[in-house]
């Protein structure tokens, strides 16, 4: 299992049942984002705590050569790519539209984005080859509800779903390539919320709550797994009924 991951919170999982599952399923795990020393700090965890094979990889997958370079040392060091998980993004705060500057404008596109889709036309590349793999792009209900506040973010989620949909036509039957769309979730990016915004997801989500990273973990693992072996080109809602709630 290769994955592309952005946030060591959410690979793992608060109570390690995701990264026991992952054992159980006898993945290699490869964790990768820009900051080298904390992936590499994850996967010594998985594999210290929960028995998992992981390797951490530095990767700034806004830029198309470290994709390259990426999906390279993955053959190098396992020979295959069997899953791809792209979980990047960013969503940088600005004040109105017409302050978001051009720097800005192509940051946000190029790391939820861009890497995105050559890592995505890479390893469904290799894996079509190899006779089958799967995909999973981690969205965000802003892709469908878009609102002033992250606009450029919501255009490159956006994106990010019809890419979905393109790379499940490209490498079909083989490749599964599937979207999983979160709503507000418990992450480390949770500690800056504010209160009006917890009121907000309170009084708005059906769910009355937000979401835990351990539940979309686990709809991931789903997709990555055999009992989704017909289900490719879909978008799969874990948001708390937020995205068709008003």
């Amino acid at each position: 299992m290769a994955g592309s991951s952005s946030s060591p919170a959410g690979a793992g999982g608060s109570d390690g049942r995701p990264a026991r599952r992952t054992r159980a399923r006898g993945d290699t795990v490869v964790v990768a984002s820009r900051r080298a020393e904390a992936c590499t700090a994850l996967a010594a965890e998985l594999t210290a705590r929960h028995g998992v094979p992981a390797l951490g990889v530095g990767c700034h997958v806004g830029r198309w050569a470290d994709c390259d370079d990426l999906v390279d040392r993955v053959l190098a060091e396992y020979g295959r790519v069997d899953v791809l998980v792209n979980n990047a993004g960013m969503s940088p705060l600005y004040g109105s539209l017409t302050e978001v500057t051009e720097e800005l404008f192509d940051k946000v596109l190029a790391v939820n984005l861009r890497g995105a889709y050559r890592l995505g036309a890479r390893c469904g590349e290799l894996m079509a080859a190899a006779g089958g793999g799967a995909i999973v792009n981690v969205s965000s209900v802003a892709a469908v509800m878009p609102g002033p506040g992250e606009l450029p973010y919501a255009l490159a989620k956006a994106g990010l779903n019809a890419l979905t949909v393109g790379l499940a036509r490209a490498y079909a039957p083989s490749v599964r390539v599937n979207t999983v769309m979160p709503g507000p979730v418990r992450t480390d990016i949770a500690e800056h919320w504010t209160e009006e915004f917890r009121a907000h997801v309170a009084g708005t989500v059906p769910a009355g709550r937000v979401g835990e990273a351990a539940e979309v973990v686990g709809a991931i693992l789903y997709l990555t797994g055999p009992d989704a072996g017909y289900t490719t080109g879909a978008t799969i809602k874990v948001d708390g009924g937020m995205a068709w709630s008003t």
